[in-house]
């Protein structure tokens, strides 16, 4: 019988982080999500019931963080695979960004990915197995003006994952990064006809990606069958950047 994988998500509320945790559910895997509202836990219990495990943490307070990994860490020797995928964005031009914008970004976006991967990471290590994958964005690669410190995130986020893949890569544990072009959420789906039509235009594929594009990614990499790829930054697009 197939072992069951123990799968630890951040911002499994969002568009993406929905799809991801449905795909894992779909496969029998044992859910480990976080959030900061107790209204959000809540409607996952729902969704996914009594027997997964849910923590309320504010991924932007790096303390209320570190408490909670330590909680889990003990709880959860058996966690087999990671994904960061939560997010926030304070937008601004970066004459008019405050500090405390640049701040939570990074916090939230970047550092937390280090404290969970850092916390997480022993009991891997031990089991000789582990897969960690992180959801950065496009615009990682190629910049957006009014989005100074997600990009700085997003982009950070790539060269923390390449430098731990080698790290730990003798030791059976894969490290990517899976970058989202546009894909349709409710984000998307407010924009209006002039704006949905010129970010088509950019795109080959003359369409927006679905959340299951980005969950059928990450469930691959979550698999054996990923087995030999770990450093890997890998677009999902439609073609918007090829590299």
């Amino acid at each position: 019988m197939k072992q069951i994988k123990k799968i630890f998500i951040t911002g499994a509320s969002g568009g993406i982080g929905s799809a991801i945790c449905s795909k894992f559910k779909s496969i029998n895997s044992k859910l480990i999500l976080t959030s900061s509202s107790e209204k959000k836990i809540e409607s996952f219990k729902k969704i996914y019931g009594n027997d997964q495990y849910y923590y309320k943490v504010d991924l932007s307070d790096p303390e209320d963080l570190q408490n909670c990994l330590n909680d889990i860490s003990k709880s959860h020797k058996d966690i087999s695979v990671i994904v960061n995928n939560a997010g926030v964005t304070e937008d601004n031009l970066i004459f008019r960004m405050k500090n405390e914008q640049w701040s939570k970004v990074i916090q939230t976006n970047l550092s937390s990915n280090f404290q969970i991967i850092k916390s997480l990471l022993p009991n891997m290590l031990s089991k000789r197995y582990g897969k960690i994958i992180g959801i950065s964005s496009v615009v990682g690669s190629t910049g957006n003006p009014g989005q100074s410190n997600y990009v700085a995130s997003k982009s950070g986020m790539i060269g923390l994952y390449k430098s731990i893949a080698s790290e730990v890569a003798k030791r059976n544990i894969n490290v990517n990064i899976v970058s989202p072009g546009f894909i349709s959420t409710t984000m998307t789906e407010n924009l209006d006809d002039e704006k949905k039509n010129s970010y088509l235009a950019r795109i080959p594929m003359s369409r927006f990606g679905k959340t299951e594009d980005i969950a059928n990614i990450v469930s691959f990499l979550a698999s054996d069958e990923s087995s030999y790829i770990t450093g890997q930054n890998i677009h999902v697009n439609g073609g918007m950047l090829m590299v």
